[in-house]
C-alpha cells in the first residue's frame, strides 16, 4: 500500500471512531492511575480510555485486565451498538523498560484499536500493530521528535505540550501544532492543561483531531489514585505544580505538597543524570510523589468519571455553538 493509501485508510478509520464518540477526547492513561476500570467508564459515557500496560504489576494481571475490558465493553456494546468508544493500550518502548517484549505480545493477542507508544520511537510496534489493523500514536514532546516518530511510521502523534501533567513538553500547543503540520497531514492529539469543553473545542480548531485530559480523571470514582491524592488534587491549583527532572531524567510536573510530604525540599532537587522508566525499579514518582497539569483548578471534587465526560460535553457543545 502506498504511503497516501495507508493516510487515507487511516482518515478513514479516525473518522468512524470520532462517530462513536460524544466529544473527541481521550483520557490520557497515566502511571499508577489508569486501570480497567477508568477505561471502561471512560469508554461507556463517549471517549477513549486508554492505559499504561506497566501498570498491570505483571503480564498475568495485564492479561486479566485486557480480558476484563474487551468482555465488559462488549457486553455494553450489545446494548448500544456503535455508542462505545474504543480503549488504547499504552506500551513503554524506551530501552529501560524490561517489560516491553512480554507486554507487546500480550497486546498483539487483545486487538486495541489504538496503541499508543511513549518514551521512544514507535517503530518497535507499528508493523504489529499493522497487521491486525490497528493504529499506532506517539507520543512527542518536540517537533524533532515528531518527525522522528513519523519517519518511524506512526500513524498520529500525540502532542505533550506545555502544561500537560508527568513527562510534559515546553512549547505551547499554538506553536506546536502547525509547527507539525508543515510536514504531518495525518490524525493529530494534544495535551497539556486542557481542563473542559471549551479547550477540547479549541484543539479542534487548532486543526488537531483528539483532546488528550488527564488530571481530571485522575479525581474519578474509577481511577487507581489513592485517596490522598485525589484530595491532594481538589485542594491544589496550578501554582502547587513543580517542573523537575529530579525523579526520572526527564521533566515533569508533580504536586508540591507531595513532595514535601514526602520529606524533601522542593527548591534543592537536582537532576537525575540517567533516564530511568522500568517501573520493576520503582521509585518514589509517582508511587508517592505525585504528578498534575496545569489544568489542576479544575477539579473541585471526586466525580464518576462519567460525570466528568458529561460536563466536558456539554462545555464542548456550547463552545462550538459560540463558533
Amino acid at each position: 500500500m502506498s504511503e497516501a493509501a495507508i493516510q487515507t485508510d487511516i482518515t478513514a478509520k479516525v473518522q468512524l471512531i470520532k462517530q462513536r464518540m460524544a466529544l473527541p477526547a481521550i483520557v490520557a492513561p497515566m502511571f499508577l492511575v489508569s486501570g480497567p476500570e477508568l477505561v471502561v467508564a471512560a469508554c461507556r459515557a463517549g471517549v477513549i480510555g486508554a492505559f499504561p500496560t506497566v501498570n498491570a504489576r505483571t503480564t498475568a494481571v495485564l492479561r486479566r485486565w485486557l480480558e476484563q475490558i474487551k468482555s465488559e465493553l462488549a457486553v455494553a456494546e450489545s446494548g448500544a451498538p456503535g455508542k462505545i468508544a474504543p480503549w488504547a493500550a499504552n506500551l513503554i518502548v524506551h530501552r529501560s523498560s524490561e517489560r516491553f517484549e512480554h507486554d507487546l505480545e500480550i497486546v498483539l493477542e487483545y486487538k486495541p484499536e489504538i496503541v499508543i507508544t511513549a518514551l521512544g520511537s514507535p517503530r518497535r510496534v507499528t508493523k504489529q500493530v499493522h497487521g491486525y489493523g490497528g493504529i499506532v500514536f506517539a507520543d512527542v514532546n518536540s517537533v524533532l521528535y515528531a518527525r522522528k516518530a513519523v519517519d518511524a511510521g506512526a500513524d498520529g502523534l500525540c502532542l505533550v505540550c506545555a502544561g500537560a501533567g508527568g513527562h510534559t513538553g515546553q512549547i505551547s500547543p499554538f506553536t506546536f501544532v502547525p509547527s507539525v503540520r508543515e510536514f504531518f497531514d495525518g490524525p493529530l492529539v494534544v495535551a497539556g492543561g486542557i481542563c473542559d469543553g471549551a479547550g477540547v473545542a479549541a484543539i479542534e480548531a487548532l486543526g488537531a483531531n483528539f483532546a488528550y485530559l488527564g488530571t481530571r480523571f485522575i479525581a474519578t470514582q474509577e481511577s487507581l489514585a489513592p485517596a490522598g491524592y485525589r484530595k491532594m488534587l481538589v485542594d491544589s491549583t496550578e501554582e502547587d505544580l513543580i517542573l523537575t527532572a529530579h525523579f526520572t531524567g526527564v521533566p515533569a510536573n508533580y504536586l508540591r505538597p507531595s513532595i514535601e510530604r514526602a520529606g524533601l525540599d522542593p527548591a534543592s532537587l537536582g537532576v537525575r543524570k540517567d533516564k530511568k522508566f522500568d517501573s520493576r525499579n520503582e521509585s518514589r514518582a509517582w508511587r508517592d510523589i505525585w504528578s498534575a497539569g496545569q489544568g489542576l483548578r479544575a477539579v473541585k471534587e471526586v466525580q464518576p468519571a462519567a460525570d466528568i465526560v458529561s460536563d466536558l460535553e456539554l462545555g464542548y457543545v456550547a463552545a462550538r455553538k459560540r463558533g
